[in-house]
């Protein structure tokens, strides 16, 4: 199986920067889009960010021009650089991976990590 472990949420206030990590583990063969995703109290979860393997990024328009995605390919991890942090900006942020876990015959999937809370304070 595969496990996404997501690290550098915390508490910050408006205008600050945090950095969030996701690291996968386990069966890979290869993984394929990366991104992030997050929750707000009530909302629904919603993309924030996503990064193919060629870096290939898309972001959600609120966030576009403060965060920035990132990957390392070599060593299965995604990164999600936040500036200019808002208070609508708090939720649980999710790390979503789509990992291929077979090569004959193909089968990919897709995994998500336990999240992590990211709280901005006005």
């Amino acid at each position: 199986q595969v496990q996404l472990v997501e690290s550098g949420g915390g508490l910050v206030q408006a205008g600050g920067s945090l950095r969030l990590s996701c690291a996968a583990s386990g069966t890979i063969f290869r993984i394929n889009d990366m991104g992030w995703y997050r929750q707000a109290p009530g909302q629904q979860r919603e993309l924030v960010a996503t990064i193919t393997s060629g870096g290939n990024t898309n972001y959600a328009d609120s966030v576009k021009g403060r965060f920035t995605i990132s990957r390392d390919n070599a060593k299965n991890t995604v990164h999600l650089q936040m500036n200019s942090l808002k208070p609508e900006d708090t939720g649980v942020y999710y790390c979503n991976a789509d990992v291929v876990v077979r090569v004959r015959p193909w089968i990919s999937d897709h995994f998500w990590g336990q999240g992590t809370q990211v709280t901005v304070s006005s």
